[in-house]
């Protein structure tokens, strides 16, 4: 297990930024961490509380959902992050959660829309919410199916998953990722404010425009863009 003691170690802590960024309750979400160069990652066994984790827990898959190396059964969710790793090479970190508000909007079967410039600092899209699964999906191998389910949607709308780090499935729940463990922890928690202040902005005004594209254009340059400038 020593190979693998760095992607272990990434995807423990990233896990245990969930609870307390709010985002899981009880064991409702899991962190995984790759290693392009192994071809595997580390997540989340199945069922754990948080509390009760250590690095040595994570459990070692590889990219088509086998399990390399560890006692525990992995999280539930493996397949689905097998399939995203499989064949969207550029992800290093996936999370999957049932955030509150994220949530809400994935059982409503509708987009995040971009009301504010919050939003637009990571995306120039709406956040899309994937249809709900087809029963023929449903019924065959449904996490792996999941990952489709997902891969889908973004070929259908022309999404580019290294620009649009963030998807609803379809009455289920968010996912996110990123280039590593850290980065994808980091978009759930963004995802899930961009979702609480999208209810808000329709709950005090049900008409409230899209936020104009220059806007859209400017807040997303200024961090993402050729000429950026935000940071350090």
């Amino acid at each position: 297990m020593e190979k693998y003691s760095h992607i272990m170690e990434e995807a423990y802590e990233a896990n245990m930024q969930l609870p307390k960024l709010g985002l899981v309750l009880f064991t409702f979400g899991n962190v995984s961490a790759a290693d392009r160069s192994l071809g595997v990652f580390a997540i989340k066994p199945s069922g754990i509380p948080y509390q009760q984790l250590s690095p040595a827990d994570m459990v070692i898959v590889d990219f088509e959902g086998n399990t390399v190396a560890g006692s525990l059964r992995p999280s539930s969710d493996t397949k689905t992050h097998a399939v995203l790793y499989k064949y969207w090479q550029e992800i290093g970190g996936i999370v999957h959660t049932h955030s509150v508000y994220g949530t809400a909007w994935a059982q409503s079967q509708r987009d995040i829309p971009i009301f504010g410039t919050t939003h637009a600092d990571y995306n120039t899209v709406d956040i899309p919410c994937a249809p709900p699964m087809e029963d023929d999906m449903i019924k065959g191998n449904y996490e792996l199916e999941t990952g489709f389910q997902i891969m889908n949607c973004f070929k259908e709308r022309s999404l580019d998953y290294k620009e649009v780090e963030m998807v609803l499935v379809g009455n289920h729940a968010p996912f996110t990722w990123g280039k590593n463990a850290d980065k994808a922890v980091h978009n759930s928690a963004v995802l899930e404010q961009i979702a609480q202040m999208a209810l808000l902005t329709e709950q005090i005004n049900p008409q409230a425009p899209r936020l104009k594209e220059a806007l859209i254009r400017k807040h997303y340059e200024r961090k993402h863009g050729p000429d950026s400038y935000y940071g350090q």
